[in-house]
């Protein structure tokens, strides 16, 4: 927009404003201090809110230092009808802080005797403070040529085409202060204040719109469809944001049934080499079938005989002895049995020695008939 036409738009809305409300000037009885205070109020509110909510400040606490140390929250009781009461609170209390921790005292009207620039910096650093405030005070208190500007006199302003998106969210109007000259600043501020603050609270208001309408008969298209579209952009983002949070809530269960499955195998791998022997019992169907009981019979008895032949062996070798003293091997013997379990592997291996003791006594007897013969 050129420069042109923004300075007669700005002109046009000083015009309706001028007509349809009253200028309000500041009270010459604030100091510098209650200028700040008051501003505080006074931002996104009317007239009569802030002086009823800086009165009632002072009603309700003994002095400032009190309503310094009081909660937002408390404070808040006081901003009876505000839009958003606990925002001015909170800015309250703010700039109390900020003046006492800096000044260590709430009389600070020696900024009124410092240059203009260096008194507006210094209010500037004080925690709290707005742009709104920092330009009510220089305009009410120091003397200084500068529009207040809050959230309702900015959107006051893009509804009426004098500024754009942009220069909304910079909180600026170019050309502003040249258009208004500094002898109809505070007429212009305090009138177009009482417009903006009811088209920030109620925008649909028909009688809001009937004023606006006389500064640019295609306001109300425009603002219907920005609303239009800021709706769809929010609506939009939603959708961004949900499918986001779904997409990030798939890729969590993702990563949490690929651990699981990760946790799983690292089981069984775990578990696995305790398996490993009953495998290998499974893979050894190579083992014989079990003997029946004929087959152990027959093995036992093919057992027994080398037993036997081994008992028959020992008598065989224990023979030649026998014949020397038979009664020295007989002793043996029965120890030797003596000793030996009564099982049926003995028992069979006692028969086989009476066997054996037979056979080699007919053997003795025999040799000694033969020694026996005549000569």
């Amino acid at each position: 927009m050129s420069a042109a036409n923004r300075a007669n738009l700005i002109a046009k809305v000083q015009k309706v404003c001028k007509k349809h409300f009253q200028s309000v000037k500041p009270s010459e009885s604030r100091n510098v201090f209650e200028t700040i205070i008051f501003g505080c109020c006074l931002e996104d509110a009317t007239f009569e809110q802030a002086e009823e909510g800086f009165a009632r400040l002072q009603e309700l606490y003994f002095d400032w230092n009190e309503v310094r140390v009081t909660t937002a929250k408390e404070l808040s009781e006081a901003m009876v009808g505000y839009h958003q009461p606990l925002v001015a609170a909170t800015r309250v209390k703010k700039c109390l802080q900020s003046i006492f921790e800096t000044h260590y005292t709430f009389d600070i009207d020696f900024l009124k005797k410092e240059n203009l620039g260096k008194a507006v910096d210094k209010i500037k650093n004080y925690r709290g403070m707005t742009s709104f405030v920092v330009s009510y005070v220089s305009q009410s208190a120091l003397g200084g040529h500068s529009l207040p500007l809050g959230a309702a006199e900015m959107a006051l302003m893009l509804a009426a085409g004098v500024i754009t998106e942009k220069e909304k969210q910079k909180s600026s109007v170019p050309g502003l202060e040249r258009a208004i000259p500094k002898s109809k600043g505070v007429e212009f501020f305090s009138t177009m204040h009482q417009l903006a603050v009811p088209f920030l609270v109620t925008p649909n208001s028909t009688k809001v719109w009937s004023v606006i309408s006389e500064i640019d008969s295609k306001a109300k298209s425009r603002f219907n469809q920005r609303v239009k579209e800021e709706k769809a952009a929010i609506k939009a983002a939603e959708e961004k944001k949900e499918a986001a949070k779904k997409k990030a809530a798939e890729k969590r269960a993702a990563i949490e049934a690929a651990a699981k499955k990760a946790s799983t195998k690292k089981a069984g791998s775990a578990t696995s080499p305790k398996k490993k022997p009953a495998a290998t019992k499974k893979a050894s169907p190579v083992k014989k079938p079990a003997p029946t009981k004929s087959a152990t019979a027959k093995k036992a008895a093919v057992t027994k005989k080398p037993a036997t032949k081994k008992a028959a062996t020992k008598k065989a070798a224990t023979k030649k002895a026998a014949t020397k003293k038979p009664a020295t091997k007989k002793a043996a013997t029965k120890k030797a049995v003596a000793k030996k379990p009564a099982t049926k592997k003995s028992a069979a291996t006692k028969k086989s020695a009476k066997t054996a003791k037979a056979k080699t006594a007919s053997r003795s007897t025999t040799k000694r008939v033969a020694k026996k013969k005549p000569r």
